[in-house]
């Protein structure tokens, strides 16, 4: 169990023993009091406690021992689960990293539970202990707290990675230095974004709607700034998923380019090398009914028609641009 505390508006009780004595206490305080559960990938003895105590739906608990969901929204009874994809993002290595984070959701409890080594929760967790009055808001605001985190998380991502596309651009238009296996690579780390991000949509609807979960006149504005929010990078990373395919385009038409030029610089030279070729090999033919074998000034001018004949097709290709 990585924290166990009770929150209310006037202060934060670390809680070590029981948890049902910790909600008996959270509810002792005043109705918008409730005690917040964080585990790191437990295991099902670990969690069997928080099962047993807060009536976990099978499911709901299948769910967050395995992990590896989409996220999503589901209700079992009175407790809401929400499941988030956390992501970060190494800008030299350019490698977005995901991680998987369930939040349980009752009228005086939040358990959070988080697979992976994102960990977006810390900084929720601080910004609670200094913050009274979003923490009167009750239970609800730590799914607020843990949404508006991981979207601004989503939001800085695409930021970055939007500077690496354009790095990405720069290189395959001026350069010439990208690979096709940078832009594949950026275009799977920018899937794994999209995978994140869209199944995300419905879920902050839905709860910004009010219809599931239930939050005050108060706290509804901060639920769908999250919404707005998630759009945006949505629509964001939308666009740099449909972007790479045409860069790796650009690229591919560029190098068919290049072959072309390529293949005319061989050819053009082939041709000038031809010339001196077919003359040598005419005058390389042993008939001594040949004229020009002797001749005084046979060689030299043999020798002339070939030079000639690399200059007049050496200037040819020159203006025409095959050379």
């Amino acid at each position: 169990m990585t924290e166990c505390a009770i929150y209310s508006a006037n202060r934060r009780d670390p809680v070590e023993g029981d948890i049902s004595d910790s909600l008996d206490a959270a509810l002792l305080q005043d109705d918008k009091a409730f005690c917040w559960i964080d585990l790191h990938e437990p295991t099902g003895a670990e969690f069997e406690l928080a099962t047993s105590e807060l009536d976990l739906h099978p499911l709901a608990v299948e769910d967050a021992l395995t992990a590896h969901q989409r996220p999503k929204l589901e209700r079992y009874g009175k407790v809401v689960l929400v499941v988030l994809k956390a992501l970060s993002y190494d800008p030299e290595m350019r490698d977005v990293t995901s991680g998987e984070i369930l939040v349980f959701l009752g009228r005086n409890f939040v358990v959070t539970v988080r697979h992976g080594d994102v960990d977006p929760l810390t900084p929720v967790r601080r910004k609670f202990e200094a913050d009274p009055e979003m923490r009167a808001f009750g239970a609800p605001v730590v799914l607020y707290g843990v949404l508006d985190a991981v979207v601004d998380e989503y939001i800085e991502i695409a930021d970055q990675v939007q500077e690496a596309i354009t790095e990405l651009e720069e290189q395959v238009f001026l350069s010439g230095g990208a690979s096709p296996g940078e832009i594949y690579a950026l275009k799977r780390e920018v899937l794994e974004m999209h995978n994140a991000t869209e199944p995300l949509l419905p879920v902050v609807r839905a709860v910004a709607s009010g219809d599931i979960v239930r939050v005050s006149e108060e706290a509804a504005p901060f639920f769908r700034d999250v919404q707005d929010h998630a759009i945006q990078v949505s629509g964001k990373i939308a666009a740099m998923n449909d972007l790479l395919p045409q860069v790796m385009s650009a690229y591919l038409a560029q190098v068919g380019v290049q072959q072309a030029e390529d293949s005319r610089k061989i050819a053009a030279w082939a041709a000038i090398i031809m010339g001196p070729t077919l003359i040598a090999g005419v005058y390389g033919m042993n008939f001594e009914s040949m004229p020009e074998l002797h001749t005084a000034y046979g060689y030299p001018f043999a020798v002339g028609m070939m030079v000639v004949v690399c200059v007049v097709l050496f200037i040819v290709f020159k203006r025409t641009k095959w050379l």
